[in-house]
């Protein structure tokens, strides 16, 4: 849906939703149904994750993580995304797994979920920007002396988190035309990248995409410990998939921004996982076509992909398809700040944080951004970056082994609410579906799919050598525990839920007369 296409009728049904939960419309209401959808297609980024962790499915199983695996790992993702955009249909909220916790469950659901996603969505834009910094001293750092120190890789990610955010500051028109912008770079350079791996590959062996090879140890550059079971590798390959095709919950984020919500952003996040799924096989799989010796290509472990580029590719192209996936590595960021920022601002405006809730649930009446949110994103991410490179634990430092921590949370934050509405639906919690509604048998399907997805990411995401990650996993779980009952079970009041919701009428009305809202 368009801006032209938005009619006064669709209007009045967003802001009628919006103020039954509780909420006004401080946030600018413009995005359209595509750029809902690009800003969730921008954050997957086939061209981030894809790459960078390309090496998880070669060193593993060879061949055959790229053509079976992905598939398996987007299944995954897809279960996932079909559960909550049934859920997002009915409830159409900025920081919306927060408040799906908090209304399909309780108080500390959603408490218990607004810091597993605020955690994962802040340690991820890490990992991007982090991720981003590797891939620039890899490709043209050496122009510029860079060799990829840990204060180098700092300084950089300081520089792009701050543009990022600058980015997201003056307003969510300006943010939704470069994720829209990312979505068709995403596309463009990615099926460049598919001709040209199939175009200049020495030989194409297809029986490679379906061929199980053990290139666990050394013979996969170190990537994982030395296995000789099969199955148990190729679990490990589908951490390529399951890391890469998440982030769709940034449409759920951006609901308040969206024009006709309901009904927009249970698509968008379907359709962001779809064609990301699509696309992304045919580009991984293009690439493990590609690699001129597949055995020496493993051995490499996390710099296959650049020496399978530099082995088969012109330079001028090769260094075009650098430039334009760095940019979408930089806006998958950009657009990482947006959904981590709105998840910011709605767990404060209840008062979630246990400091600094009122100035980081304010609204720019210039620019309709929640500006502080989207500051102290930033600032938490470029702390975390800092310590990531240069803090240690038993000679491993602390973002090789948060990166794992990131998946177990993130997903985790997507099972409580999915957990939560298989249970509430039809009760008289959750009474009536959304508008986009996939029948109380098939969602409640895909909540048990989604539980059994969990359950195959977090035993992936635990074991060597990322087995600290169960550790960082207990204590968050035993840390949390002490914090709701000791402080924010009396505290943290949760969304406003019956009574309290026509209260809140009159100040709704206060909130958006300051923001210059007129839709009501």
């Amino acid at each position: 849906m368009s801006a032209q296409d938005y009619t006064e009728v669709d209007k009045h049904e967003d802001l009628k939703v919006l103020h039954g939960m509780g909420y006004a419309q401080e946030l600018s209401r413009s995005m359209s149904r595509f750029s809902n959808f690009a800003i969730s297609f921008s954050i997957i980024c086939i061209l981030s994750g894809g790459i960078n962790s390309f090496a998880q499915a070669t060193s593993s199983i060879g061949g055959a993580g790229a053509g079976i695996g992905w598939i398996v790992g987007c299944a995954v993702s897809g279960f996932f995304a079909l559960a909550m955009a049934q859920i997002a249909s009915a409830f159409p909220t900025a920081g919306g797994l927060y408040h799906w916790a908090s209304i399909l469950g309780n108080r500390f659901t959603g408490w218990l979920t607004a810091w597993l996603n605020l955690l994962g969505l802040i340690t991820v834009l890490g990992a991007i920007n982090i991720g981003t910094a590797f891939f620039f001293v890899g490709t043209f750092g050496s122009w510029f002396g860079m060799t990829g120190t840990a204060g180098e890789v700092v300084g950089f990610v300081a520089i792009i988190t701050v543009i990022q955010a600058l980015c997201n500051h003056f307003g969510i028109k300006l943010t939704a035309m470069l994720t829209d912008a990312s979505g068709f770079l995403i596309l463009g350079a990615t099926a460049v990248l598919i001709v040209a791996c199939l175009a200049f590959a020495p030989a194409i062996d297809v029986t490679r995409l379906w061929t199980f090879t053990n290139y666990s140890g050394d013979a996969g550059g170190g990537v994982f410990p030395q296995s000789d079971s099969m199955s148990y590798l190729f679990l490990l390959s589908l951490l390529l998939p399951v890391y890469t095709i998440t982030g769709y919950d940034a449409s759920a984020h951006t609901s308040e921004e969206t024009l006709k919500a309901a009904h927009s952003v249970p698509r968008a996040i379907i359709s962001s996982v779809l064609w990301s799924s699509l696309i992304g096989w045919a580009m991984v799989c293009a690439i493990t076509l590609a690699i001129p010796d597949l055995a020496a290509g493993a051995k490499q472990g996390w710099s296959v992909f650049f020496s399978t580029m530099d082995a088969i590719l012109p330079v001028w192209l090769k260094e075009l398809l650098y430039l334009a996936i760095l940019i979408s590595q930089f806006l998958c960021g950009l657009a990482t700040v947006t959904s981590a920022s709105r998840m910011l601002f709605a767990f404060s405006r209840d008062g979630g944080m246990p400091v600094g809730s009122a100035s980081l649930a304010k609204v720019s009446p210039t620019w309709r951004t929640p500006v502080h949110a989207i500051w102290t994103a930033a600032v938490l991410e470029i702390i975390y970056v800092f310590l990531a490179q240069f803090i240690s634990i038993g000679g491993t430092n602390i973002y090789t082994i948060v990166v794992n921590s990131t998946l177990v949370f993130l997903f985790l934050s997507f099972t409580i609410p999915i957990v939560l509405g298989m249970l509430a639906f039809g009760t008289a919690k959750w009474p009536n579906a959304g508008p986009w509604n996939l029948g109380g048998g098939l969602f409640k399907l895909f909540c048990i799919l989604s539980v059994i997805g969990m359950a195959i990411i977090f035993y992936i995401a635990v074991q060597p050598p990322n087995d600290k990650v169960l550790y960082i996993t207990i204590a968050f779980i035993l840390l949390t525990a002490v914090l709701w009952y000791g402080f924010e079970n009396r505290r943290f009041r949760g969304p406003p839920i019956g009574d309290e919701i026509a209260k809140r009428q009159a100040a709704i009305k206060v909130a958006e007369q300051a923001v210059g809202e007129t839709g009501n």
